[in-house]
C-alpha cells in the first residue's frame, strides 16, 4: 500500500504518460490495465523523446517493475519492435512483465478492423486505428481469443489455431471477400513471437496482489480516456475497453478496495482524434495554432487532433465516473500568448442548460457552449519551478478550472519536459492517507460487538 490510478479526464492524448512517468520515481511497480497499441504515451526526459504504446510509462524508472495487465490487449509483433526501440534508446527492459491473461491481437484482428472500418458508410466511421484492438476484445467476449500463455506454448497455440481459424477465414472470405490467412504461416510466426515473450510473461495479478501486500506503492496506468470509455463514453465513438478507474482493478487483477487515490489528467484545453461530437471544438485559426503548438498529432497514427476551448462539462463527467480525487492540468504553456482564453462551463441545448453531460450524442449534436472568457497570459513567467511563481493570470485560469470542475487541481504542466511540471501536492502522501483512513474505518466497520 498505497495504490494510485492514473486515469485521462478527456478524450484521450491528455499526458498521462508524463504524469505516470513523474510518480513512477517513487513507485515501485506500474501497471497498465487495458488498451492495447491503439494508444500511445510520449515522454520527454533528458531531452530525449520516448514514445511509448503497449510498454507501461514506469519502464524508464530504473528499478521499477513494469506490468502489461490482464485487461490490456497484445500485438506480439508490435510490442517486440517497441521493445527493440526502446533497448536502443538504453532503456532497461528487464523490469517488464506480461500477463498470462492478457489477449493476443492476431492479424485476423487487424484485418477485420480496416475491413469493417472501410465498409461502414463515410458518416458512420469510428474512427479506429486500424490496430485490431476492437475485434479482439470481441474474440475476448465471445470466449474465442487467445491469451499469452497460449502464445508462449506452441502445441497449444496450434490447437487454438486449428479451432478459431477456419471460422476466421471463412468470415474473412465470405463476408470481406479476403483471401483466407495461411494457418501454417500464422502458428509459425506466432509460435516465435511467443518463444521470445515467454521469459516476460507470468502471472502478474498475483504479483501486484503481493506488491500492495509487501507495502509496495503500485501505480496504475490507463490509456486512451474517460470519454472513449465503452460505457461512460461518447459511445459509439469510444475504445473496445474500460479505461476509466473502474477497469484498474478488473484489468490489473486486484481488489476494487485496493485502490485508493485516483487521479485525472486534463489538458488545459480539449482535443480529440477520429469522429464524433465535440462542442468546444474551434475550426479556426485559434484551434490551428493549438494544432501546432501543442503538436497535437496521434502519438500512434498521426493523425490531426480536433482543437477546443477546455470543456468543464467533459471534465465533470469523467470525475465523476472515475472518483477522481484530483486534476494533473496539462500543457498550458501552449495557450500562451492569447489575449484571452475560454472554458465551457455547462452546455444549452435548444434555450436549455443541461444539467449533466448528455449519453445521446443527437442531443450533444445540438449542444451549444456556454464559456466564461479570463485574461490570457504570455510566454513570461512560465519558465519558474514553483506554482506560486506562475503570473496571476495563468493561477487564475487554474483556478478557475478548479471550481468549475470541482477538484483540486494538483499539479500544472507549462512545458514537456519532466522538470517543467509543477507540484502542489504529492501524490503518494495524499494516497497513503486515504489509505490509512480507509483501513481504520474496515477496522471499526467490521469490530464484533461484544
Amino acid at each position: 500500500m498505497p495504490s494510485l490510478v492514473i486515469v485521462g479526464a478527456q478524450w484521450g492524448d491528455e499526458g498521462k504518460g508524463k504524469i505516470t512517468d513523474l510518480w513512477a520515481e517513487s513507485a515501485q511497480v506500474v501497471a497498465r490495465y487495458q488498451g492495447g497499441s491503439n494508444a500511445g504515451h510520449t515522454v520527454v526526459a533528458g531531452g530525449q523523446t520516448y514514445k511509448l504504446h503497449l510498454v507501461p510509462a514506469g519502464i524508464l524508472r530504473p528499478g521499477v517493475t513494469a506490468v502489461i495487465g490482464n485487461g490490456v490487449v497484445v500485438d506480439p509483433a508490435f510490442l517486440l519492435q517497441e521493445m527493440e526501440t526502446l533497448a536502443a534508446q538504453g532503456v532497461d527492459l528487464s523490469g517488464l512483465r506480461i500477463s498470462d491473461r492478457a489477449h493476443v491481437v492476431m492479424p485476423y484482428h487487424i484485418l477485420m478492423d480496416q475491413l469493417e472500418e472501410e465498409r461502414r458508410p463515410a458518416a458512420e466511421r469510428i474512427g479506429t486505428t486500424g490496430r485490431g484492438i476492437g475485434p479482439c476484445y470481441v474474440d475476448k467476449a465471445q470466449r474465442t481469443g487467445i491469451r499469452m500463455g497460449d502464445l508462449t506454448d506452441a502445441g497449444l497455440l496450434r490447437k487454438c489455431l486449428d479451432l478459431v481459424m477456419p471460422l476466421k477465414n471463412a468470415e474473412l472470405s465470405q463476408v470481406y471477400g479476403h483471401k483466407p490467412l495461411d494457418v501454417e504461416e500464422v502458428w509459425r510466426r506466432f509460435a516465435d513471437y511467443g518463444r521470445r515473450l515467454k521469459p516476460y510473461v507470468t502471472d502478474t495479478g498475483a504479483l501486484l496482489r503481493q506488491a500492495l501486500r509487501s507495502g509496495q506503492r503500485v501505480l496504475l496506468e490507463g490509456a486512451n480516456g474517460a470519454l472513449l470509455d465503452i460505457d461512460h463514453g461518447t459511445y459509439p465513438f469510444v475504445t473496445s475497453s474500460t479505461p476509466t478507474a473502474g477497469g484498474a482493478a478488473s484489468g490489473s487483477g486486484i481488489g476494487p478496495t485496493d485502490l485508493d487515490a485516483v487521479v485525472g489528467v486534463a489538458k488545459a484545453y480539449t482535443t480529440r482524434v477520429g469522429e464524433g461530437p465535440f462542442p468546444t471544438e474551434l475550426k479556426n485559426s485559434i484551434g490551428d495554432r493549438m494544432r501546432e503548438r501543442g503538436h497535437e498529432y496521434g502519438t500512434t497514427t498521426g493523425r490531426p487532433r480536433r482543437c477546443g476551448w477546455f470543456d468543464a462539462m467533459v471534465v465533470r463527467h469523467a470525475a465523476q465516473v472515475n472518483g477522481m480525487h484530483g486534476l494533473a492540468l496539462m500543457h498550458l504553456d501552449v495557450l500562451a500568448g492569447l489575449d484571452t482564453v475560454k472554458i465551457c462551463t455547462g452546455y444549452r441545448r435548444r434555450g436549455e442548460l443541461l444539467p449533466a453531460f448528455p449519453a445521446s450524442l443527437d442531443k450533444l449534436a445540438e449542444c451549444e457552449p456556454v464559456y466564461e472568457e479570463l485574461p490570457g497570459w504570455t510566454e513570461d513567467g512560465l519558465q519558474v519551478t514553483a506554482y506560486g511563481q506562475l503570473p496571476a493570470a495563468v493561477r487564475g485560469y487554474v483556478e478557475r478550472i478548479s471550481a468549475v470542475v470541482g477538484l483540486p487541481v494538483v499539479s500544472v504542466s507549462v512545458g514537456p519536459e519532466r522538470s517543467q511540471t509543477l507540484v502542489r501536492t504529492d501524490l503518494w502522501q495524499a494516497a497513503q492517507r486515504i489509505a490509512d483512513a480507509k483501513a481504520q474505518a474496515q477496522e471499526q466497520a467490521w469490530r464484533l460487538q461484544a
